[in-house]
């Protein structure tokens, strides 16, 4: 059974999601504030952290940089604000999804089974180290190693976001082609996905923050999507 950490400075918030949650199978444990939810991810370990913003104590974002430091469980953010500066600090806390209150809390389940499914799928891909050979693309000083997620620009490590990653990994795969942006959030954040493409738009941001001077390889096409390409 799938276990859900549940954070949300509201009470009625909070009871609403584990009655839906523990409807659909999970077990559920629930946290008032960004310390308490840092607190019992250093006792147990959850599949997955449904968290608010703006809370007391400890604010969303900042509970979620300080529970990534102790493991790699996966968040889905909750807040009243949906404008693109809050999505980025989001993302870049490493949330894996971003919900908008008011929400509908069967489509938040949808959500949270998404992202429970998608964690695990990467959980048992383990290759024993001897096993791997490494899959590098290479373009001037830009160096995406697909096997070690690892990218440098210009010698340097860049530090991205799991979807940032993702997204990055799955355009160079595709180097050349025109992807349409229904295709990108489809490969990259799955068929099933319920968000809408401003999450698109703002990890496109992310990524030509992260890649520097490299984001001339990535090409806006208007009205379609983007495209990797170097010449």
């Amino acid at each position: 059974m799938s276990k859900i950490l549940i954070v949300d400075d509201e009470e009625r918030i909070r009871e609403i999601i584990k009655k839906y949650a523990e409807f659909e199978g999970y077990d559920t444990v629930l946290a008032s504030d960004g310390m308490e939810a840092v607190d019992a991810c250093k006792k147990e370990s959850f599949d997955l952290i449904i968290m608010d913003v703006m809370m007391p104590e400890l604010d969303g974002y900042s509970a979620c940089r300080e529970i990534k430091k102790i493991c790699s469980t996966p968040v889905i953010m909750l807040s009243a604000r949906g404008e693109e500066y809050d999505r980025i600090n989001g993302f870049e806390a490493g949330v894996d999804d971003y919900v908008v209150k008011p929400f509908s809390p069967k489509e938040l389940m949808l959500r949270a089974k998404v992202v429970i499914s998608r964690n695990e799928g990467v959980s048992k891909n383990i290759v024993p180290p001897e096993a791997v050979t490494h899959d590098v693309f290479k373009a001037e000083g830009l160096e995406v190693d697909f096997t070690s997620r690892k990218i440098t620009v210009n010698g340097e490590n860049v530090d991205m976001t799991p979807k940032e990653y993702d997204l990055l990994f799955y355009l160079v795969k595709n180097r050349g082609i025109a992807l349409t942006r229904e295709k990108l959030i489809t490969e990259v954040w799955g068929y099933d996905y319920y968000g809408d493409d401003r999450t698109l738009d703002t990890h496109i941001k992310l990524l030509r923050n992260s890649l520097g001077e490299y984001r001339k390889f990535l090409t806006t096409l208007r009205g379609v999507g983007y495209r990797f390409e170097v010449e």
